[in-house]
């Protein structure tokens, strides 16, 4: 029996329609294969960069308590050298704590305190290169007092020469008639006049200390002297900035002040200011009188 016209059209087209999903069917099958793989992809590549992230911060960790270990093991027989090893141990045991509670993730905290333990490197170097320093000269002093002592043995005409000297020396040192200062500390201020530690907030730096009591120094007016260099060894300047003589040389002052010494101990504090930018690292004092090298210290600007 012959196929309805109208039943074989409506046929194909139900044919026709079935056969376009599953075409539309497969065609968002293998897109959705495609999503998935480039997922995966995606997926892959950052966990595999968290790994290499958390590499990283094992390292810089690693790094860290290295360092820490080094400051450890660094003594002195100076107590303001100690004083200062103190206070950088205290440095890096807070660097490592920040370290440990950041992410690895977070790669401007990572580099920043990368940054910071170049910093404290640094500040290790200069101790080493101060204590050894300290320690070759101790090593020659020793070694001159063991020279003078022998050749004092070889005869009783040299060491009675000696030890004329010894108490000529001695009488010198005892008269005292040389100032002396102690406590000479560099401290930073910003625009509020308080404290910082920051280059960027600093405005003006103030050096403060005490000259010592010596009832058999010269009363009247002593001028004090400093001069401040920042961690590129350049001597810090401004407009009313003068020049000395120490030791019969000429040497440039940072800033100065003159104060009544009547053998009392006398505190005074000198303020420097108007001498431009300050940079990162450590920036160093010493503090001076026309007779005497009252003291030196260092201050690290972050």
């Amino acid at each position: 029996m012959a196929e309805d016209p109208l039943e074989r059209i409506e046929r194909e087209e139900r044919e026709k329609k079935n056969k376009g999903l599953k075409n539309v069917t497969w065609i968002l099958v293998v897109i959705a294969l495609a999503l998935a793989a480039a997922l995966g992809y995606l997926l892959n590549q950052k966990n595999t960069l968290v790994k290499e992230l958390e590499v990283e911060k094992a390292d810089l960790t690693e790094q860290m308590v290295a360092l820490q270990s080094d400051f450890a093991a660094l003594n002195s027989d100076y107590e303001s050298i100690n004083h200062q090893l103190d206070t950088s141990r205290e440095q890096v045991a807070l660097l490592i704590d920040k370290l440990k509670k950041t992410e690895a993730t977070n790669r401007v905290k990572i580099r920043q305190y990368e940054k910071e333990l170049g910093t404290l490197r640094s500040i290790m170097k200069s101790y080493v290169v101060q204590i050894d320093s300290l320690n070759t000269l101790n090593k020659k002093l020793t070694a001159d007092a063991a020279a003078a002592r022998r050749e004092a043995a070889e005869s009783k005409r040299t060491a009675e020469e000696l030890t004329q000297r010894v108490d000529a020396l001695t009488g010198q040192v005892a008269a005292g008639s040389v100032i002396k200062g102690r406590g000479l500390t560099l401290v930073a201020y910003n625009g509020s006049d308080r404290v910082t530690d920051r280059s960027s907030r600093v405005r003006y730096m103030v050096a403060n200390l005490s000259l010592v009591e010596n009832e058999l120094a010269e009363r009247g007016p002593v001028r004090v002297y400093i001069r401040v260099k920042d961690p590129d060894g350049i001597l810090l300047l401004n407009s009313s900035s003068t020049a000395f003589t120490f030791g019969g040389e000429s040497l440039q002052c940072s800033a100065s002040r003159e104060v009544d010494y009547e053998g009392s101990e006398v505190d005074l504090t000198i303020y420097l200011k108007d001498t431009g930018d300050f940079v990162k690292g450590i920036y160093t004092v010493e503090a001076y009188t026309a007779k005497s090298l009252l003291g030196k210290a260092e201050l690290m600007l972050r």
